[in-house]
């Protein structure tokens, strides 16, 4: 049982934006009811053979281990509504390597959408370790625009053999096997079995248990069978599994007295450009733990996977799609002009935000990706130096839309805003300038990696730990940022009396904003403090071309009033 923590957050829901319209399947898919908080997973054991040339998954299984939370005689797992649920068994007594099938009591279930209902022949007491086995199989969702519409991804590569892999942030791991399908409950390890037409090799998260070559008479086939472990908490949507021609080889990263395993499988005819190439992963990861601590996973160790798709966060085995190219797949834009490879970096960076620290609901999920996006300018700051940072932050804002929340709705699956990548990290950038301590500010950032890892948490549990650290009340600044769209405009206007010149100014934003800035006049930076009302002062003896704000320490909207 991952360890999550459920609060209820009332001032980050946009009431503005609840003219949006869900559906009860969206509830189904994101609310914590009685039949989810009911029990808590503490493992799953998935097997699962992939059928290559039909593009299946043929009969396979799930179990799920858990620990009940209060009594109760029926729970929801979750199912994507094209994969059939062959039948579910139900152990009714320990056993230490339960024969389901010969010693098993078969459940009666119902559907509801992708929701799955399992009623138990008795109650479930308080307190009570039990599990179920879930026999599915059926046609796993197809991907239409990996990662971002996400499922299995048949490929082929450039020697005529099969590639596949799977990516489901968002949509759920559900699309390809049965679960509790919320991110707020993960289980403290994981074992992932599969089997596919052997030559092809098998690559899932953490570490490589078993290989076996063996005749499968159902697929006519030979088949491997390889199996995986992960001895840390995992969320549902990072379990994967890559299929393909690869080839592994590996490095070291030393820290301190530890040594991590770095694993790399990639196309057998990318291996040589592999190995130049992923060099750049060792500063990487030593820039990171600068910031964050150590590598959160280390036992499982840390791997790309070359995948047909451009890339995703999966824990220990991150998908990398980049085709060893600069920047964004070749464009520098996302980058800064700098040619580091974005996608080794913004997706390693999820390995603390995202991976180690999950959100409870996926509407506070610019904790995952705000937090990662703003280690990517910790990472240019690393390397390249403060300056080439404040360069690469503001580029940030390039890519910033405007137009609606980041935070979504919360119990129906709304990740809200793409706003919550670079203006979660501008705003992160902005709480820096303001905070005006870089050595507080940096052990805060480290704590909130430590104090929340391997947790689940809501937004507002980060929010008041940075509040209380820097014994700044900063609801307003939140909500700003994170519940409406339009960036807070500072308005100013310039006086000009004989030599002298008055400075008026003030916000127009949400109410009792009262962000302060900082302002240069006469090459000399000091600070002000506007609010919703017009203010006055002298700024003496200056030209008024000298005038500016620190712009690129804040992401804010500026208006020069006539």
């Amino acid at each position: 049982m991952r360890k999550s923590i459920l609060i209820i957050v009332l001032f980050c829901v946009n009431f503005s934006v609840f003219s949006q319209e869900f559906t009860r399947k969206d509830s189904l898919r994101g609310e914590l009811t009685a039949f989810r908080t009911c029990y808590d997973v503490t493992y799953y054991n998935l097997n699962v053979t992939i059928d290559v040339k039909e593009q299946t998954i043929e009969r396979s299984f799930n179990d799920i281990h858990f620990t009940s939370i209060s009594d109760f005689e029926t729970i929801q797992i979750d199912l994507a509504k094209n994969m059939e649920i062959l039948l579910i068994l139900f152990p009714d007594k320990k056993l230490d390597n339960a024969c389901y099938d010969l010693e098993a009591t078969e459940l009666e279930f119902t559907r509801k959408h992708d929701a799955v209902f399992v009623t138990f022949p008795r109650i479930i007491k308080k307190g009570e370790q039990s599990s179920i086995r879930v026999w599915y199989s059926g046609y796993p969702r197809e991907a239409v625009n990996p990662p971002w519409d996400g499922g299995f991804s048949w490929e082929i590569d450039e020697n005529n053999n099969p590639w596949i892999g799977v990516s489901c942030q968002g949509l759920g791991s559900s699309v390809w096997w049965p679960n509790k399908d919320h991110q707020s409950d993960e289980p403290d390890s994981m074992t992932i079995t599969v089997s596919a037409k052997n030559p092809l090799k098998i690559i899932c998260n953490g570490n490589l248990r078993s290989e076996e070559t063996t005749w499968n008479s159902n697929l006519q086939d030979s088949i491997n069978t390889s199996e995986w472990f992960v001895s840390y908490p995992i969320n549902n949507y990072n379990v994967t599994l890559n299929i393909g021609d690869y080839v592994h080889f590996q490095d070291e990263y030393v820290s301190g007295e530890d040594t991590l395993d770095l694993s790399y499988y990639v196309l057998s005819y990318n291996e040589e450009k592999a190995k130049k190439h992923f060099e750049q992963v060792k500063p990487m990861i030593e820039c990171f733990e600068n910031y964050f601590g150590k590598y959160p996973f280390w036992e499982d160790g840390y791997a790309l996977v070359e995948t047909s798709y451009l890339g995703m966060e999966h824990q220990s085995a991150i998908a990398y799609g980049n085709d060893y190219l600069p920047g964004y797949h070749g464009s520098l834009g996302y980058s800064g002009g700098l040619e580091f490879d974005y996608i080794i970096v913004h997706e390693t960076g999820h390995e603390w935000w995202g991976n180690s620290i999950t959100t409870n609901d996926i509407a506070d999920m610019w904790i995952h990706e705000g937090f990662c996006t703003y280690s990517e300018a910790l990472y240019v700051e690393c390397l390249y130096g403060y300056d080439m940072m404040i360069e690469y932050v503001n580029n940030q804002k390039r890519f910033i839309r405007n137009n609606s929340p980041i935070v979504g709705h919360y119990h129906v699956n709304d990740k809200g805003s793409g706003d919550m990548y670079h203006k979660g990290s501008v705003m992160l950038h902005t709480l820096r300038s303001l905070i005006e301590d870089d050595e507080l500010w940096f052990s805060i950032i480290g704590e909130i990696s430590d104090k929340f890892k391997y947790q689940t948490i809501d937004a507002k549990q980060v929010m008041n730990y940075i509040m209380e650290r820097t014994d700044k009340d900063l609801n307003v600044f939140f909500s700003q940022y994170l519940n409406h769209s339009e960036l807070p405009e500072f308005q100013y206007q310039l006086i000009k009396e004989g030599r002298h010149t008055s400075l008026k100014y003030r916000w127009e934003t949400i109410e009792m904003f009262d962000m302060p800035l900082i302002v240069n006049a006469g090459n000399k930076d000091f600070w002000i403090y506007p609010n919703s009302e017009w203010k006055e002062m002298s700024l003496g003896k200056i030209d008024t071309r000298e005038f500016k704000v620190k712009e690129e320490l804040f992401l804010l909207d500026i208006k020069k009033v006539k």
